[in-house]
């Protein structure tokens, strides 16, 4: 285990805490991947790059990102965003999260996502994630504060509503 993070099995990456000279990376990526540093949804919104965050390393390089926010007894995960798929990098850094999470007490941690992203429900899921509450219109009221929002996302679906998924720990 490398003194500055958890070291996975997984391809050999390496989670840590952004350091201050992280704090640009952080920023220009969450406005790449989401259009913005702020996050809306469920009726709130977050600056993400303000949050506290979990970095995914490998070989020197930053190959994902998650930020989240603890609320007494839940942890929010806001973003989870992986440079390279399918080498485990968001799985550790979920992993992360929830381990942060339950060490701060948390009971729970919880997420939405857009109804069209069907590649993270399934992603959720297999990690043991489940769909507590669908919320119908939410991505349409949100566009209200962020008119970014696309209109059509993934696969060609329209984006209307906010799924939640959440996994109890603790």
């Amino acid at each position: 285990m490398a003194s500055s993070g958890l070291v996975t099995d997984e391809a050999d990456i390496e989670i840590r805490e952004p350091s201050p000279a992280d704090h640009e990376w952080v920023a220009r990526h969450l406005q790449a991947w989401w259009g913005s540093t702020t996050i809306v949804g469920h009726g709130g919104h977050w600056d993400a790059a303000r949050l506290p965050a979990l970095l995914a390393i490998r070989v020197e390089q930053i190959i994902g990102l998650a930020t989240f926010e603890v609320q007494s007894v839940d942890c929010h995960l806001v973003t989870l965003n992986a440079i390279e798929e399918r080498i485990g990098v968001g799985s550790a850094l979920l992993a992360a999260v929830i381990e942060r999470a339950a060490a701060s007490g948390c009971q729970r941690v919880w997420l939405t996502t857009t109804n069209d992203n069907l590649h993270a429900i399934g992603f959720y899921q297999r990690r043991g994630l489940r769909i507590v509450a669908v919320y119908p219109g939410a991505v349409d009221r949100a566009r209200q504060t962020k008119p970014s929002i696309p209109q059509i996302g993934n696969d060609g679906i329209h984006i209307h509503d906010e799924l939640e998924l959440q996994i109890k720990i603790g």
